[in-house]
């Protein structure tokens, strides 16, 4: 069987570099996108000067200010990002059919078959991030290898504007470096009760006791020592004609702040209302998945009649279904946000629904 070439590609603090890109003033400065620090804001993307400071995503922007006191902070300007994300994503299905978007920023690409004639996922690698370049004045960093589990940590290994290839001869070399902090679902709580058990890289996770396996991360444990062996078959799948859409996010820290997480999965519910609005989509389905401390996940969802892409009204309701799980009261170690039953309004539909404003019912 041919060895696969998966291209991950992962633009560079992509809100900031926009903004910092179109307006001079702010290259060089830590910024941060999102909104005001005086109500709920919440940083959508940070410059890597911000980053210097500990200025991340998703945590309050009061924070960040407290952080750094000369944050400059810009308010977001999604048809901005949407315009660079297209110009990015038609470079990529320029290349390859085989493009998995897992965001604006952000994709998998088979290349194993690829316009150019490329044998070398690296040299295909090069030819994107310049071409990005040239189209949008934006950097990117990529990775490469056999799967998408080593191509999406081989992507983060020399950011920003880094290439980092796993070829098949070097990936067990590779392996080898890796903390258990470099598998899929493994954040620093979980690290940590890998590491009282004596699993501290991915290699003792493949020598480990089944049964000490599953003691620390549960029903995860086939899964995590697949990937620590370097296995993972899942193919790139191409978006055609897409059924739902969300992002979620594992935290460095469990929180506890019942505004921090509100104010994650109001970023998140606004995520996902960007993506309707690139895509010329709306939703009736609103849901958001909660995953404690303990792993123990629960989903909630709202759907309401009346289609929309309104961030205001998706965040707002991703927000109330937080009140419907015990977030505040027991720590959370991963969020997130999605929408479903989608709508294309330019389709012929035979019945519209009544316009009444939308009601939570709870």
């Amino acid at each position: 069987m041919r060895e696969r070439r998966i291209v991950h590609i992962d633009m560079d603090a992509f809100y900031a570099s926009v903004e910092q890109r179109d307006d001079p003033s702010l290259r060089g400065k830590p910024v941060a996108v999102g909104g005001s620090p005086g109500g709920r804001g919440v940083v959508a993307a940070a410059s890597y000067e911000a980053r210097q400071f500990g200025v991340r995503s998703a945590i309050p922007m009061a924070r960040a200010v407290r952080l750094c006191p000369h944050l400059v902070i810009v308010r977001p300007e999604f048809s901005k990002y949407r315009t660079a994300s297209q110009a990015v994503f038609a470079i990529f299905r320029s290349v390859t059919p085989l493009v998995e978007p897992l965001s604006l920023d952000e994709a998998y690409l088979d290349v194993t078959e690829n316009a150019w004639g490329e044998s070398l996922g690296q040299a295909v690698a090069t030819r994107l991030k310049r071409d990005i370049r040239e189209a949008t004045g934006l950097t990117a960093s990529a990775g490469v290898a056999p799967n998408k589990f080593l191509a999406k940590i081989a992507s983060a290994w020399k950011k920003p504007d880094g290439l980092t290839v796993i070829a098949p001869a070097r990936m067990e070399h590779f392996l080898q470096k890796l903390p258990v902090d470099a598998l899929w679902g493994v954040g620093p709580v979980t690290a940590a009760r890998l590491r009282e058990r004596g699993i501290d890289r991915l290699v003792d996770v493949r020598l480990a006791d089944p049964a000490l396996l599953r003691d620390a991360v549960g029903g995860q444990a086939d899964w995590l020592r697949q990937l620590a062996e370097g296995r993972d078959d899942r193919p790139v799948v191409a978006d055609h004609a897409p059924k739902s859409s969300g992002s979620e996010n594992t935290f460095a820290t469990d929180l506890t702040d019942i505004t921090v997480i509100r104010g994650a999965i109001d970023g998140m519910a606004r995520e996902s209302a960007g993506w309707l609005e690139r895509r010329g989509l709306t939703c009736r389905t609103v849901s958001i998945k909660v995953r404690y401390s303990d792993f123990q996940t629960v989903t909630r969802s709202h759907t309401d009649p009346l289609p929309t892409r309104n961030p205001d009204d998706l965040a707002r309701r991703a927000v109330a279904l937080i009140e419907r799980t015990e977030a505040g009261h027991r720590p959370v170690r991963l969020l997130g946000a999605s929408v479903h039953n989608l709508v294309d309004p330019a389709a012929p539909s035979p019945r519209e629904p009544h316009a009444t404003e939308p009601r939570l019912p709870f």
